[in-house]
């Protein structure tokens, strides 16, 4: 078993691994704290568990590999029983291909139990000294912002350079969100935090992904701005993808081809971090960026209201977005059309 008090790691993790702790989660002492990591995030991992034991948290420290052979057909009954006894719970490894309903396994949990969760799939050494480094507040304090005119509005256009030319339409059935990175028993979050996303009711036209694709496709496949993916949408269905390389097209296709939804818009979503400025080819922080991406798949039912699921969900990120709501310009070249020194903190 691993000896947690003697794994090495970057000192460079710290801000961003006391970040996640004391200010997203704000564990207290004497919480109990699940921390889920792998071997090729172990480090992170480390960084994560000694700041958990300075705030006072009883950690009870898990590795994939030991807990069940990768990748995981299910969600390790070890770490599940642990859940159940949980307050707060941290989820920092890789993510691996067959591996999302495992996962899914594993926030059901979290959101029964209402645990306190941060979601850190493909953490990065890069993603704990960007993304991670963020001042939480003022990202907290935009999100807000956007919340308030997206939960109003009917209709959302978009644009890019690139090509994307998007229409969305919104249901006041369904839920708009905020993930800012202050994370609450009501909404588990991803870190680094920083967006607010819906299910849309509907969205029609072309998305280009010249950022990044999601799960297990962003490590693969990393920044796309030089082989852009190219994403036709009508009412919420995927009807047509080109890229100039096959092996893109063909991964892309089989992820949202696994099941009836798996090639439905699930989640629309305007990213809020004001600390991350560029696509790192890393979709935990990339989807975090000022702009809009979609996920085909699951639309996070539990929280958005939706009436239908997926058992798979993948991003799908951009860059230099025009928004606009309602007609009204919100967003320019990927920047709010808000002076952020006057949002309230």
């Amino acid at each position: 078993m691993t000896d947690w008090a003697h794994v090495p790691y970057d000192p460079d993790f710290v801000p961003g691994a006391r970040n996640a702790v004391a200010t997203c989660l704000r564990v207290q002492p004497g919480e109990r704290t699940v921390l889920i990591t792998d071997r090729l995030c172990l480090p992170i991992g480390a960084a994560l568990h000694e700041q958990l034991l300075a705030a006072g948290s009883t950690v009870d420290p898990f590795i994939l590999e030991e807990a069940g052979g990768r990748p995981l057909a299910k969600f390790p009954d070890v770490i599940g029983e642990a859940l159940e006894r949980a307050d707060v719970s941290i989820f920092a490894a890789s993510a691996q291909e067959g591996e999302l309903r495992s996962r899914i396994q594993m926030t059901s949990i979290v959101n029964r139990r209402k645990i306190r969760h941060a979601h850190m799939v493909n953490i990065t050494p890069r993603i704990m000294v960007e993304g991670m480094r963020a001042d939480f507040s003022r990202v907290d304090a935009l999100s807000k912002w956007v919340l308030e005119r997206a939960a109003r509005t009917t209709e959302l256009t978009a644009s890019t350079p690139a090509g994307t030319r998007l229409v969305a339409s919104f249901s006041k059935s369904l839920k708009w969100l905020k993930t800012s990175g202050i994370i609450s028993r009501d909404k588990w979050g991803n870190l680094p935090g920083g967006e607010v996303f819906t299910a849309p009711a509907r969205v029609d036209g072309v998305y280009v992904v010249d950022g990044v694709l999601g799960d297990w496709l962003a490590p693969k496949y990393g920044d796309m701005e030089a082989h852009p993916l190219r994403v036709e949408i009508s009412d919420s269905r995927i009807t047509a993808v080109t890229c100039d390389l096959p092996e893109i097209i063909a991964d892309f296709e089989a992820y949202t081809a696994t099941d009836e939804n798996s090639n439905r818009v699930g989640e629309l979503a305007l990213g809020t971090n004001l600390a991350v400025k560029d696509v790192i080819g890393q979709i935990l922080q990339d989807e975090k960026l000022p702009g809009l991406h979609l996920a085909f798949g699951h639309p996070y039912a539990e929280h958005t209201g939706a009436d239908w699921k997926s058992s798979t969900h993948i991003d799908i990120v951009g860059r230099h977005f025009d928004v606009e709501l309602d007609g009204v310009p919100i967003m320019k070249n990927s920047r709010y059309l808000v002076d952020y020194d006057t949002l309230e903190i």
